[in-house]
Protein backbone atom coordinates (compact mmCIF):
# COMPACT_ATOMS: atom_id res chain seq x y z
CA UNK A 1 0.00 0.00 0.00
CA UNK A 2 1.35 3.50 -0.35
CA UNK A 3 3.59 5.19 2.09
CA UNK A 4 0.97 6.18 5.34
CA UNK A 5 0.13 10.14 5.14
CA UNK A 6 1.36 10.87 8.45
CA UNK A 7 5.03 9.89 7.76
CA UNK A 8 5.46 10.83 4.36
CA UNK A 9 6.10 14.53 5.28
CA UNK A 10 9.35 13.32 7.39
CA UNK A 11 10.43 11.12 4.70
CA UNK A 12 10.15 14.15 1.91
CA UNK A 13 12.20 16.33 4.56
CA UNK A 14 14.76 14.27 5.22
CA UNK A 15 15.09 13.15 1.22
CA UNK A 16 15.30 16.90 0.42
CA UNK A 17 17.94 17.85 3.22
CA UNK A 18 21.60 18.11 2.73
CA UNK A 19 22.38 15.22 5.30
CA UNK A 20 24.80 13.19 4.32
CA UNK A 21 24.17 9.63 4.47
CA UNK A 22 24.98 7.28 7.81
CA UNK A 23 27.36 4.84 6.06
CA UNK A 24 29.27 8.44 5.39
CA UNK A 25 29.85 9.10 8.66
CA UNK A 26 32.71 8.19 11.14
CA UNK A 27 31.09 6.06 14.48
CA UNK A 28 31.43 9.43 16.54
CA UNK A 29 29.24 11.53 13.77
CA UNK A 30 26.75 8.93 13.08
CA UNK A 31 26.00 8.71 17.07
CA UNK A 32 25.47 12.36 16.79
CA UNK A 33 23.13 12.59 13.44
CA UNK A 34 21.23 9.33 15.06
CA UNK A 35 20.79 10.73 17.92
CA UNK A 36 19.65 14.43 16.54
CA UNK A 37 17.16 11.94 14.20
CA UNK A 38 15.49 10.51 17.55
CA UNK A 39 15.10 13.67 18.91
CA UNK A 40 12.82 14.74 16.06
CA UNK A 41 10.55 11.69 16.68
CA UNK A 42 10.45 12.46 20.57
CA UNK A 43 7.77 14.42 21.22
CA UNK A 44 6.70 14.45 24.97
CA UNK A 45 7.95 11.64 26.26
CA UNK A 46 5.12 9.39 28.37
CA UNK A 47 6.01 9.86 32.74
CA UNK A 48 6.38 6.80 34.32
CA UNK A 49 5.97 6.39 37.81
CA UNK A 50 9.64 6.31 38.68
CA UNK A 51 12.89 6.31 36.17
CA UNK A 52 16.41 5.34 38.00
CA UNK A 53 19.88 5.28 36.38
CA UNK A 54 22.49 2.41 37.64
CA UNK A 55 25.18 0.43 37.21
CA UNK A 56 25.37 -3.68 37.20
CA UNK A 57 28.23 -5.84 37.00
CA UNK A 58 28.87 -6.78 33.47
CA UNK A 59 31.55 -9.47 31.54
CA UNK A 60 33.95 -5.87 30.84
CA UNK A 61 33.29 -3.86 33.63
CA UNK A 62 30.08 -1.74 35.03
CA UNK A 63 27.09 -1.85 32.26
CA UNK A 64 24.68 1.18 32.55
CA UNK A 65 20.85 0.35 32.58
CA UNK A 66 17.97 2.51 33.22
CA UNK A 67 14.83 1.02 34.96
CA UNK A 68 11.17 2.05 34.31
CA UNK A 69 8.42 1.42 36.55
CA UNK A 70 5.02 1.82 35.78
CA UNK A 71 2.19 2.92 38.48
CA UNK A 72 0.88 0.64 41.04
CA UNK A 73 1.60 -2.28 43.39
CA UNK A 74 4.76 -4.82 42.22
CA UNK A 75 6.55 -6.82 42.12
CA UNK A 76 6.09 -6.62 38.40
CA UNK A 77 7.00 -8.69 35.36
CA UNK A 78 10.18 -7.17 33.39
CA UNK A 79 11.18 -6.52 29.86
CA UNK A 80 14.80 -6.24 29.34
CA UNK A 81 15.28 -4.14 26.35
CA UNK A 82 17.95 -3.57 24.05
CA UNK A 83 17.71 -0.45 21.88
CA UNK A 84 18.93 -0.52 17.78
CA UNK A 85 21.04 1.67 16.08
CA UNK A 86 22.68 -1.22 14.51
CA UNK A 87 25.34 -2.35 16.98
CA UNK A 88 27.08 1.25 16.70
CA UNK A 89 24.60 3.95 17.56
CA UNK A 90 21.72 5.11 19.78
CA UNK A 91 21.86 4.59 23.68
CA UNK A 92 19.45 4.97 26.82
CA UNK A 93 18.53 8.34 25.60
CA UNK A 94 17.67 7.26 21.92
CA UNK A 95 15.07 5.16 23.23
CA UNK A 96 13.97 6.48 26.46
CA UNK A 97 9.87 7.98 25.26
CA UNK A 98 9.75 3.97 23.69
CA UNK A 99 10.77 2.32 26.76
CA UNK A 100 8.28 4.30 28.63
CA UNK A 101 5.60 4.01 26.64
CA UNK A 102 6.26 0.80 26.87
CA UNK A 103 6.43 0.15 31.04
CA UNK A 104 3.07 2.34 30.92
CA UNK A 105 1.09 0.09 28.53
CA UNK A 106 2.35 -3.13 29.63
CA UNK A 107 2.29 -2.16 32.82
CA UNK A 108 5.75 -3.81 33.80
CA UNK A 109 9.12 -2.74 34.82
CA UNK A 110 11.15 -1.92 31.83
CA UNK A 111 15.02 -2.61 32.08
CA UNK A 112 16.83 -0.50 28.66
CA UNK A 113 20.72 -1.89 28.73
CA UNK A 114 23.33 0.38 27.88
CA UNK A 115 25.46 -2.55 26.39
CA UNK A 116 28.79 -1.50 24.03
CA UNK A 117 28.84 -0.10 20.88
CA UNK A 118 30.58 -1.14 17.78
CA UNK A 119 34.03 -0.55 16.11
CA UNK A 120 34.79 0.27 19.68
CA UNK A 121 33.70 -3.30 20.74
CA UNK A 122 32.73 -5.93 18.39
CA UNK A 123 31.07 -8.73 18.81
CA UNK A 124 30.72 -10.53 20.94
CA UNK A 125 30.63 -7.72 23.25
CA UNK A 126 27.00 -6.20 22.60
CA UNK A 127 25.61 -9.68 23.33
CA UNK A 128 27.79 -10.64 26.42
CA UNK A 129 26.48 -7.71 28.08
CA UNK A 130 22.91 -8.61 27.19
CA UNK A 131 22.62 -11.70 28.87
CA UNK A 132 24.61 -10.71 31.41
CA UNK A 133 21.73 -8.36 32.08
CA UNK A 134 19.34 -10.48 32.17
CA UNK A 135 21.27 -12.79 34.19
CA UNK A 136 21.34 -10.07 37.10
CA UNK A 137 17.92 -9.06 36.80
CA UNK A 138 16.58 -12.84 36.91
CA UNK A 139 18.85 -13.10 40.45
CA UNK A 140 18.02 -9.67 41.57
CA UNK A 141 14.95 -8.62 40.52
CA UNK A 142 13.28 -7.98 43.91
CA UNK A 143 15.73 -5.40 44.24
CA UNK A 144 14.02 -3.39 41.74
CA UNK A 145 10.26 -4.55 42.54
CA UNK A 146 10.40 -7.44 40.09
CA UNK A 147 9.38 -10.79 39.38
CA UNK A 148 12.50 -12.12 38.32
CA UNK A 149 10.37 -15.79 37.27
CA UNK A 150 8.29 -13.41 34.78
CA UNK A 151 11.10 -11.91 32.21
CA UNK A 152 10.55 -10.94 28.60
CA UNK A 153 13.45 -9.35 26.15
CA UNK A 154 12.46 -7.19 23.58
CA UNK A 155 14.50 -4.87 21.02
CA UNK A 156 13.98 -2.92 17.94
CA UNK A 157 16.47 -3.27 14.92
CA UNK A 158 20.11 -4.64 16.07
CA UNK A 159 18.29 -4.33 19.62
CA UNK A 160 15.60 -7.12 17.92
CA UNK A 161 19.00 -9.08 17.26
CA UNK A 162 20.39 -8.75 20.63
CA UNK A 163 17.13 -10.07 22.16
CA UNK A 164 16.83 -13.09 19.96
CA UNK A 165 20.38 -13.78 20.48
CA UNK A 166 20.08 -13.88 24.50
CA UNK A 167 17.02 -16.46 23.60
CA UNK A 168 19.72 -18.44 21.83
CA UNK A 169 21.95 -18.26 24.34
CA UNK A 170 19.45 -18.93 27.29
CA UNK A 171 18.41 -22.33 25.46
CA UNK A 172 21.77 -23.14 25.05
CA UNK A 173 22.98 -22.58 28.58
CA UNK A 174 20.11 -23.27 30.84
CA UNK A 175 20.54 -20.90 33.62
CA UNK A 176 18.15 -18.22 32.58
CA UNK A 177 14.81 -18.32 32.07
CA UNK A 178 12.78 -16.51 29.66
CA UNK A 179 9.36 -16.09 29.08
CA UNK A 180 8.82 -14.23 25.63
CA UNK A 181 10.58 -12.57 23.06
CA UNK A 182 9.68 -8.88 21.43
CA UNK A 183 11.62 -8.76 17.98
CA UNK A 184 10.59 -4.99 16.52
CA UNK A 185 12.23 -5.06 12.81
CA UNK A 186 15.11 -6.75 13.75
CA UNK A 187 18.11 -7.14 12.11
CA UNK A 188 19.03 -11.03 11.57
CA UNK A 189 20.50 -12.02 8.89
CA UNK A 190 24.16 -10.61 7.71
CA UNK A 191 24.10 -12.31 3.83
CA UNK A 192 21.73 -8.86 2.89
CA UNK A 193 20.11 -11.11 0.05
CA UNK A 194 16.53 -10.90 0.79
CA UNK A 195 13.92 -9.10 -2.09
CA UNK A 196 13.00 -6.62 0.66
CA UNK A 197 16.67 -5.52 0.98
CA UNK A 198 16.64 -4.78 -2.79
CA UNK A 199 13.10 -3.01 -3.09
CA UNK A 200 13.84 -0.83 0.01
CA UNK A 201 17.46 -0.06 -0.69
CA UNK A 202 17.32 3.41 -0.58
CA UNK A 203 14.67 6.18 0.56
CA UNK A 204 13.13 4.72 3.47
CA UNK A 205 15.48 6.25 6.51
CA UNK A 206 17.32 2.87 6.89
CA UNK A 207 19.36 1.70 3.85
CA UNK A 208 21.00 -1.14 2.33
CA UNK A 209 24.59 0.66 2.39
CA UNK A 210 23.88 1.31 6.12
CA UNK A 211 23.43 -1.84 6.86
CA UNK A 212 26.35 -3.03 5.70
CA UNK A 213 28.22 -0.45 7.39
CA UNK A 214 26.42 -1.18 10.65
CA UNK A 215 27.62 -5.31 9.77
CA UNK A 216 31.27 -4.14 8.86
CA UNK A 217 31.57 -2.47 12.13
CA UNK A 218 30.01 -4.93 14.68
CA UNK A 219 31.27 -8.15 12.98
CA UNK A 220 34.71 -9.12 14.32
CA UNK A 221 35.39 -11.40 11.12
CA UNK A 222 33.85 -13.50 8.08
CA UNK A 223 33.37 -16.33 10.56
CA UNK A 224 30.96 -14.39 12.31
CA UNK A 225 28.43 -14.43 9.88
CA UNK A 226 27.95 -18.10 10.67
CA UNK A 227 27.49 -17.39 14.17
CA UNK A 228 23.43 -17.55 15.55
CA UNK A 229 24.84 -15.40 18.27
CA UNK A 230 25.51 -12.96 15.95
CA UNK A 231 23.30 -13.89 13.00
CA UNK A 232 20.18 -15.49 14.60
CA UNK A 233 19.04 -16.54 11.21
CA UNK A 234 21.71 -18.59 11.00
CA UNK A 235 21.02 -21.05 13.68
CA UNK A 236 20.03 -24.52 12.17
CA UNK A 237 17.57 -25.13 15.03
CA UNK A 238 14.90 -22.44 16.71
CA UNK A 239 13.09 -25.31 18.49
CA UNK A 240 12.78 -24.63 22.13
CA UNK A 241 12.73 -20.91 22.41
CA UNK A 242 10.45 -18.92 23.77
CA UNK A 243 7.39 -17.92 22.58
CA UNK A 244 7.67 -14.59 20.05
CA UNK A 245 6.01 -11.68 18.53
CA UNK A 246 7.89 -10.70 15.51
CA UNK A 247 6.93 -6.78 14.49
CA UNK A 248 7.59 -6.38 10.76
CA UNK A 249 7.79 -3.04 8.40
CA UNK A 250 6.26 -2.64 4.72
CA UNK A 251 8.67 -0.39 3.50
CA UNK A 252 11.57 -1.97 5.99
CA UNK A 253 15.04 -3.39 3.97
CA UNK A 254 14.79 -5.85 7.02
CA UNK A 255 11.26 -6.98 6.22
CA UNK A 256 11.73 -10.10 4.45
CA UNK A 257 14.55 -11.31 7.04
CA UNK A 258 12.14 -10.77 9.97
CA UNK A 259 9.30 -12.60 8.31
CA UNK A 260 11.37 -14.96 7.89
CA UNK A 261 12.19 -15.93 11.01
CA UNK A 262 9.51 -15.47 12.37
CA UNK A 263 7.83 -18.50 9.94
CA UNK A 264 10.81 -20.73 10.92
CA UNK A 265 9.87 -19.95 14.65
CA UNK A 266 6.78 -20.94 13.55
CA UNK A 267 7.58 -24.21 12.32
CA UNK A 268 10.13 -25.57 14.88
CA UNK A 269 6.55 -25.00 16.79
CA UNK A 270 7.21 -21.99 19.15
CA UNK A 271 4.25 -20.08 19.65
CA UNK A 272 4.99 -16.80 17.26
CA UNK A 273 3.05 -13.68 16.46
CA UNK A 274 4.22 -11.92 13.19
CA UNK A 275 2.66 -8.78 12.33
CA UNK A 276 3.73 -6.65 9.09
CA UNK A 277 2.81 -2.49 9.68
CA UNK A 278 1.58 -1.48 6.56
CA UNK A 279 2.61 1.94 4.92
CA UNK A 280 5.54 2.56 7.26
CA UNK A 281 9.30 2.30 7.45
CA UNK A 282 12.32 1.14 9.56
CA UNK A 283 11.64 2.31 13.22
CA UNK A 284 8.29 3.50 13.06
CA UNK A 285 7.57 2.90 17.00
CA UNK A 286 9.82 4.93 17.83
CA UNK A 287 7.59 7.90 16.11
CA UNK A 288 4.59 7.60 17.99
CA UNK A 289 4.36 11.00 18.67
CA UNK A 290 3.19 11.75 15.00
CA UNK A 291 2.18 8.11 13.92
CA UNK A 292 -0.92 6.73 14.58
CA UNK A 293 0.72 2.48 13.42
CA UNK A 294 3.03 3.69 16.08
CA UNK A 295 0.89 3.77 18.23
CA UNK A 296 -0.76 0.67 17.28
CA UNK A 297 2.29 -1.08 17.51
CA UNK A 298 3.25 -0.48 20.72
CA UNK A 299 -0.34 -1.05 22.35
CA UNK A 300 0.09 -4.29 20.38
CA UNK A 301 3.39 -5.30 21.78
CA UNK A 302 1.99 -4.60 25.00
CA UNK A 303 -0.92 -6.46 24.80
CA UNK A 304 0.92 -9.60 23.63
CA UNK A 305 3.38 -8.92 26.71
CA UNK A 306 0.83 -8.81 29.06
CA UNK A 307 -0.97 -12.29 28.04
CA UNK A 308 2.85 -13.68 28.15
CA UNK A 309 3.27 -11.89 31.19
CA UNK A 310 -0.12 -13.52 32.73
CA UNK A 311 0.46 -17.09 31.47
Amino acid sequence: MPLDPQLKPFLDQAASSAAPPLSSLSPRQARAAFRSLFEAFDGTPPQVARSEDRSIPGPAGEIAVRIYTPEGKGPFAVLMFFHGGGWVVGDLDTHDPLCRALTNETRCVTVAVDYRLAPEHKFPAAADDCYAAVQWFARNGETIGANPARIAVGGDSAGGNLAAAVCLMARERADVRIGYQLLMYPALDASMQTASMSDFAQGYLLTRDDMAWFWGHYLKSEDDRANPYACPAAAADLSGLPPAMVITAEYDPLRDEGEAYAKRLQEAHVKTTLKRYEGVTHGFMSMASFLDKGCQAIEDAASHLRAAFKG
